[in-house]
């Protein structure tokens, strides 16, 4: 049996109503349930959470799987908040163990004292911004992908705690020009390839 997280950062916030990464993890949710042997759980962050249960999911878990808005560029901060607050409370508690440093030798191993080796993670983002600004020559993000610009700090924070990254999914433009159902088929065609490879079966058509 293998065991899946699913943690939803979408929130209520300004013009943002959150239903946009709702949609995404429901979708997450509906692949999923095609393959057998899947246990998932899942938090939605704006419900409320309790921190040391948190813990003991990612601790739980084979595969975590993010979905979450960009606000200004950065997680919104409930998410954020969230993230803190968990990873701080999961310290020698199964998330992480120190900087993974030595006082013998501090100038080396940093980063390498997590304790979720062997799980893996994704992580889905969604932009006004659209594709483009982050391909084209004199652009906004300069050539810069998302998991490689924006997402750099969020992919080495998952890298502090042992966690192996999997294909990320992007969702663009999703203010002027969103397309749910194109975007979601698209969006499930990614989850059904990823866990096909990851758990070695094919699903029926």
């Amino acid at each position: 049996m293998k065991k899946v997280l699913i943690i939803n950062g979408g929130q209520n916030f300004g013009h943002s109503g959150g239903k946009y990464n709702k949609t995404v993890a429901d979708n997450t949710l509906e692949v999923l349930k095609n393959f057998e042997n899947v246990e998932v759980k899942v938090t939605n962050i704006a419900d409320g959470y309790d921190k040391n249960e948190e813990v003991q999911k990612f601790v739980w878990a084979d595969y975590i799987i993010y979905h979450t808005p960009i606000w200004w560029f950065q997680l919104p901060n409930g998410f954020k908040k969230y993230i803190d607050e968990v990873f701080t409370a999961g310290h020698a508690k199964g998330i992480y163990l120190s900087d993974g440093r030595t006082a013998e030798n501090p100038e080396i191993n940093y980063g390498t004292g997590g304790m979720l080796g062997g799980r893996k993670y994704m992580v889905t983002t969604s932009w006004n911004a659209p594709e483009t600004a982050f391909t084209l020559p004199g652009e906004f993000f300069n050539e810069t992908s998302v998991d490689n610009g924006p997402l750099f700090g969020f992919h080495r924070m998952n890298a502090f705690v042992s966690l192996q990254k999997m294909d990320s999914f992007h969702f663009h433009d999703v203010e002027k020009n969103a397309n749910i159902e194109r975007d979601m088929k698209r969006y499930q065609d990614h989850i059904k390839n990823v866990f096909e490879k990851e758990l070695k079966v094919q699903l029926a058509s």
